[in-house]
């Protein structure tokens, strides 16, 4: 399947949507949130895929919205509040429909990421920046409340009092703050972030997909229940692992000290 505002590619497992709008620091626009979501239905009907990289072509990771492009209504055009609350709710989705995978998807940051481009490594389970990458959720900045669920995952990551000072300046965070505030996993040398990033991805893909699935359902769950229900919930999981093929393999594996041959049965 052919895509215009994004590239997409898989290899070994790893699926890779690229964003690709590079004239305009891939800047997010109707149809590559179109493509975004199409790309994410491919993966979620083909159970060979074990993992997922995001990142963007070019210099920038993504600098957000397309203002330019008329991405939401433009103040001139006669449109009610609810209409565009809506117009943003529906491009939004479609990005965060990258929330409903259950196998690890990786953001892979390799430079600028402001305001909806900011939010959307916040979708990810692991965030690999190049020592270039910069964020901002710079909403404030243009008279615009965070959208694309900012103002849920951020303080989640990095704490409230944190999350409130990015949100209200709008301020640049460059990849060293990002790692020590908790906003990324890793910061590599930007020579080395695309085979870094894949030998990362392809590690997770040797994995054993049912318990990595359980894992992520389960902290996602766990975020708002309680310890009760998620005990319950592992527990579940554990049961349903030992049923597998790939925890008899797992074990022997680590018995004769060799890696594990994972299928996913």
């Amino acid at each position: 399947m052919e895509f215009e505002k994004i590239l997409f590619e898989k290899e070994d497992r790893v699926a890779t949507i690229i964003l690709n709008n590079p004239e305009v620091r891939n800047s997010m626009t109707h149809k590559m949130a179109e493509d975004f979501s199409c790309a994410v239905d491919l993966i979620k009907s083909d159970r060979d895929v074990r993992v997922v990289v995001i990142t963007g072509a070019g210099k920038a990771f993504c600098s957000g919205a397309d203002l330019k492009a008329g991405t939401f209504p433009d103040e001139e055009v006669t449109i009610n509040l609810l209409d565009k609350k809506n117009s943003a709710k529906d491009f939004y989705k479609k990005f965060l429909s990258i929330r409903k995978l259950d196998i690890p998807v990786i953001a892979s940051v390799n430079g600028y990421a402001i305001g909806a481009g900011c939010c959307l490594p916040l979708l990810c389970d692991i965030r690999i920046a190049s020592e270039k990458a910069k964020f901002s959720m710079s909403f404030v900045k243009i008279g615009l409340n965070p959208g694309m669920a900012g103002t849920y995952f951020l303080p989640r990551l990095i704490g409230s009092s944190k999350a409130f000072e990015m949100m209200i300046t709008g301020d640049m965070v460059d990849a060293q703050e990002a790692y020590q505030i908790g906003l990324v996993n890793r910061v590599i040398s930007h020579d080395e972030l695309k085979d870094y990033t894949r030998k990362y991805a392809l590690k997770l893909a040797q994995g054993a997909p049912i318990p990595i699935r359980l894992i992520k359902n389960t902290l996602f769950s766990g975020a708002n229940t309680t310890v009760e229900s998620t005990i319950e919930y592992e527990s579940f999981g554990q049961s349903l692992c030992f049923e597998t093929k790939d925890f008899p393999e797992g074990v022997k594996a680590f018995l004769e000290k060799r890696a594990p041959n994972f299928t996913g049965e």
